[in-house]
């Protein structure tokens, strides 16, 4: 009799576990095609507002045959943690693509940790194969893979992956993150506008809530004694706000929409699924804050002007540099 009870409460024991199976299986299902379905609908969604045209830099076809010869494969973080070139381009008509903004983003999930390390546009470097020059014209001679390459040889810091924003993605970018803008507190007017009346900057001091092309306007000002050092300071600003704005977001199920949303404005050599699994890191192990440096770092820069056409450059000593930014970010 005891024999029976027992195997009945096997059969019993079976027969829920394959009913949790069941149940856990199709949530898995849903959640996944729920997350495929929010995602390529927020994609289709950006693509069918506006079509971001490809962002490559115009490269020499001399230049191109070299640097093919030697193709740069990024190389995975010492750590596991996810270490990313950031990039911000503009091109205009026909003009050369240029990148105004260089990042250096590491973010560590089982440390939580979120360190954005921006390097000046006009320092001094070695750039393989074509010698002493300003850093971001490797972008323009070599692209991504070449700034990588440049980066890893100068400052020994490997990365694995690059995403590059132009200027008029930034501004969808802002807009979908935050719709309703985002609280700045804007330190000083800014004023300008450019030669031709295509660019103006029109900010005044105070807390403001300032739309995508604010944010971008605010973002890009150097026009007074700061230059490219106070711009940097105000896109790390942004960078941070647009972070905080994004772990606030109401409901985790907006998220793949977002995303998707996103995507067609990014340039990446990472696929779809990495950037998915980041996301989800993201949100699952939030950094408490956003770590900044900018390099080179104050007491380690000087104005230095060379032989034409380089011009008026940012020297700096090349040793301090690599162990302030090796200390930065792997620290």
């Amino acid at each position: 009799m005891s024999t029976t009870r027992s195997n009945c409460s096997i059969d019993k024991n079976r027969r829920r576990l394959k009913v949790m199976l069941a149940v856990l299986t199709l949530c898995f299902l849903f959640t996944a095609g729920f997350t495929s379905f929010e995602y390529l609908a927020g994609k289709q969604q950006a693509l069918s507002q506006q079509n971001p045209a490809p962002i490559k830099p115009d490269i020499n076809i001399e230049d191109a045959k070299k640097e093919s010869a030697f193709p740069f494969h990024g190389e995975p973080d010492p750590e596991g943690a996810l270490s990313l070139l950031l990039l911000g381009t503009d091109q205009r008509d026909t003009e050369t693509a240029r990148t105004d903004t260089i990042m250096i983003l590491r973010y560590h999930p089982e440390k939580q940790s979120l360190k954005l390390a921006s390097i000046m546009r006009d320092t001094y470097v070695e750039i393989p194969g074509h010698g002493l020059n300003k850093i971001n014209a490797a972008y323009a001679l070599g692209g991504p893979d070449l700034l990588r390459k440049t980066i890893a040889q100068n400052f020994d810091i490997p990365l694995e992956h690059y995403a590059m924003v132009d200027f008029s993605g930034f501004s969808h970018i802002a807009d979908t993150i935050a719709p309703g803008g985002l609280e700045v507190t804007i330190e000083k007017d800014l004023n300008y506008q450019s030669e031709g009346g295509d660019t103006v900057i029109d900010l005044n001091e105070g807390v403001q809530r300032l739309d995508g092309e604010e944010l971008l306007a605010y973002s890009r000002f150097r026009s007074d004694s700061e230059g490219d050092f106070g711009r940097v300071e105000r896109q790390q600003k942004v960078l941070a706000l647009l972070k905080e704005q994004l772990l606030s977001i109401e409901s985790l199920w907006k998220v793949p929409r977002l995303l998707g949303s996103i995507q067609p404005y990014v340039d990446t050599d990472a696929g779809s699924g990495m950037y998915m699994e980041a996301a989800k890191d993201y949100f699952l192990h939030p950094p408490e804050k956003l770590e900044t440096l900018r390099i080179p770092t104050t007491d380690n820069v000087w104005n230095e002007r060379k032989p034409y056409p380089t011009g008026l450059v940012l020297n700096h000593d090349q040793n301090k540099t690599r162990v302030d930014l090796k200390k930065f970010l792997y620290d």
